[in-house]
């Protein structure tokens, strides 16, 4: 477990945009908080480090936004709306597995609606705090197939 203060949206950015420069294909996080925690900023930095040009909206009700133009791609799933059993039918392994589409890194906010997670992802908690700013705690699941060195990471405040 690894956390990080995050005093304003910047700082919440400038962590995905970190992590996007320093995770592999393959990598799987699963993003979970309150309404407005900062989710989608972070998926917004995120595709910052991967150079993707597209703007990053959340995808509320396309349920997923495929973003292929960048150095890996990104495939940013949002499960905020959905019932468990909806889930089970969108085949979300295809992401995590590569089956059907070019390996990438996968974003799902609001992971704690999966019915199933797979088997090895890099979860990461965005909380309030009482000064009202906001905390970020990345686990690391199973065994990754990326290197990481979460502690390297430097925010600027």
């Amino acid at each position: 477990m690894t956390q990080f203060h995050l005093p304003n949206a910047q700082a919440t950015h400038e962590l995905g945009k970190q992590l996007g420069r320093s995770l592999p294909p393959h990598s799987i996080l699963l993003l979970e908080g309150n309404l407005g925690a900062g989710k989608t900023t972070f998926v917004q930095g995120l595709a910052a480090g991967l150079d993707i040009p597209e703007s990053i909206e959340s995808p509320t009700f396309t349920l997923i936004n495929e973003y292929l133009n960048g150095r890996i791609p990104l495939y940013h799933l949002d499960l905020y709306r959905l019932e468990a059993s909806e889930i089970e039918h969108l085949n979300l392994e295809q992401y995590w597995e590569g089956i059907e589409v070019e390996p990438g890194i996968i974003a799902i906010e609001w992971a704690d609606c999966l019915p199933y997670k797979p088997e090895s992802y890099l979860k990461i908690e965005l909380t309030y705090t009482e000064k009202a700013d906001r905390l970020a705690t990345l686990f690391n699941v199973g065994q990754n197939n990326f290197n990481l060195d979460l502690d390297q990471i430097e925010l600027l405040n």
